[in-house]
């Protein structure tokens, strides 16, 4: 857990999930510097929306304003209101909501931590653009690092003049203010692409991954995807759906359970079953969540995974090891985890330590497909 001061208060900060890395913190220099900026002047009158606050510092300093936080993780949503709850905050003042629910109108102050994906910023800023007015107060934060020329030419594109401030700590801030001649226009997501060699079209939200086409992994996953199964095969870390969605169709006496921590994902997914294979809905369940937590144990016959190696903007294996982990408290005896994964991260001895008995099913330059069995 890390402590946080500011203006003489400690606050308690974890991330989440818990027992990841103990030298990542739960808040950084961007969060810091917004602080500051908010405490030059007293807020404007009218709704407080906070943008992926990763862990809920923001949410937690400015608890005493009904903050309205909003963000497409889970795990951000989960971290949030765990460290309300560490900090003794009333939990009926903080509101949290998705990245595709509608937003609050004439909010009075928005804040942004920028996220990874700039397409999910680009959607924010088009969503946000329909409700601020000019008396809005817009700020922005993020490393120096991850602020570029594209990320301040979307805010003048959806919103108005943008600006940014010296670095402090290897951070930097963006100051936005509505131009009303800027008419509000749609961010051009969801994309819609064709699943080759099928006649599937894929849906893919803002802040999913191979937002244009079959990604390199995924196709080479595809090739070597298992048939003929029977139970429950989970598609872990779903994404837009795609491995499940062709699992569908390979394995016809099959029920699907789609995994993701990601609501614009999830929704993808489900899209995607009910736009290519409506007929096959009714096996497939969508689940929101911390990897397979809250799924039964030993109900899984098969899960397929290509798991994740950074959280936001840090890199970290902690996931890829609790998607393991779990994949074996989940699955029956003789069940099967398929893996992907980049070569160099060495999924082969994790798999071994917690299975046992593990083949590689193919292997590519790049990627090597691994099945695990449980004994």
């Amino acid at each position: 857990m890390s402590l946080m001061e500011l203006a003489g208060q400690p606050w308690r900060l974890e991330r989440y999930p818990p027992g990841g890395d103990p030298s990542l913190q739960a808040w950084e220099a961007a969060d810091e510097y917004l602080m500051q900026a908010l405490a030059e002047a007293p807020l404007p009158a009218g709704p407080l929306l906070i943008f992926n606050d990763g862990f809920g510092a923001l949410s937690c300093w400015l608890h005493a304003h009904s903050p309205i936080s909003i963000s497409d993780s889970y795990l951000a949503q989960q971290a949030c209101q765990q460290n309300w709850h560490s900090n003794g905050l009333d939990e009926a003042q903080l509101h949290q909501q998705d990245s595709l629910a509608p937003l609050p109108d004439e909010p009075g102050c928005v804040l942004f931590k920028i996220p990874k994906t700039l397409a999910l910023l680009e959607y924010q800023l088009a969503a946000l653009r329909r409700v601020v007015t000019p008396a809005t107060r817009i700020l922005a934060a993020a490393k120096a690092r991850d602020i570029h020329s594209s990320t301040l030419a979307l805010f003048e594109r959806y919103l108005g003049p943008t600006r940014t401030s010296l670095a402090w700590k290897k951070a930097r801030l963006i100051r936005c203010e509505l131009d009303p001649a800027l008419a509000p226009q749609a961010a051009p997501y969801p994309t819609v692409w064709p699943l080759e060699e099928t006649n599937y079209q894929i849906l893919n939200h803002a802040n999913v991954f191979s937002r244009g086409s079959l990604d390199i992994g995924a196709r080479f996953f595809l090739a070597h995807l298992p048939g003929n199964r029977l139970g429950t095969i989970a598609d872990l870390g779903c994404g837009n759906g795609v491995l499940g969605l062709m699992a569908l169709a390979r394995n016809p006496e099959a029920k699907l359970l789609f995994v993701d921590e990601s609501h614009m994902a999830l929704s993808s997914a489900r899209q995607n079953v009910e736009a290519n294979r409506p007929q096959d809905l009714a096996r497939c369940e969508f689940r929101l969540g911390n990897c397979l937590a809250g799924v039964d144990s030993s109900s899984l016959a098969t899960v397929l995974c290509n798991p994740p190696f950074h959280q936001q903007q840090a890199i970290t294996d902690h996931i890829a090891e609790q998607m393991i982990r779990d994949a074996h408290r989940c699955l029956a005896k003789g069940g099967e985890l398929w893996l992907i994964g980049n070569r160099h991260l060495g999924y082969h001895h994790r798999l071994k330590k917690h299975f046992g008995r593990v083949e590689t099913v193919a292997s590519h330059p790049k990627f090597v497909l691994l099945r695990a069995i449980k004994p």
